[in-house]
């Protein structure tokens, strides 16, 4: 695991074209708008209002999240220092290095969190339990 903090973490506003009556449209391309090829992207919807998901970090894999529609909060950790970031707008995103720990938080109804990242589904890739990555991340601040 790298020893990435939450100042790793950014948000990155993507190009934004507006036509007034024909509406907006945002595109990304890789190593120009986000700092990595994207080889997987998937998208969480249909979540109740109110509802979380992710709480999970990663070994090598870095993330990118859009609120496509609606919004929620994600929740960034280094195991040090917390922080949350309102994701609202389909034209900003938030880039989560490897090795932070993040949950997404307090859908609204009818959102969608689009996930664009660095590397193919590997499961074990994930670290799901919040004591084996503070463990971890004291592993690699110690070394």
């Amino acid at each position: 695991m790298k020893n990435t903090t939450i100042k790793d973490c950014k948000i990155i506003q993507l190009p934004k074209f507006q036509e007034r009556e024909k509406g907006n449209i945002s595109f990304i391309e890789n190593k120009n708008h986000i700092p990595f090829d994207v080889k997987r992207i998937f998208y969480l919807y249909d979540i109740p209002g109110g509802e979380s998901r992710g709480a999970h970090s990663h070994y090598n894999c870095n993330q990118f999240l859009i609120a496509a529609s609606g919004c929620f909060t994600v929740e960034i950790d280094d195991g040090k220092k917390k922080y949350r970031h309102v994701l609202n707008k389909p034209d900003f995103g938030l880039f989560i290095p490897c090795g932070i720990w993040a949950s997404e938080l307090d859908f609204s109804s009818g959102s969608i969190c689009l996930v664009l990242t660095s590397d193919y589904y590997k499961e074990d890739d994930y670290i799901r339990d919040y004591d084996k990555f503070l463990n971890l991340k004291l592993d690699v601040t110690n070394s």
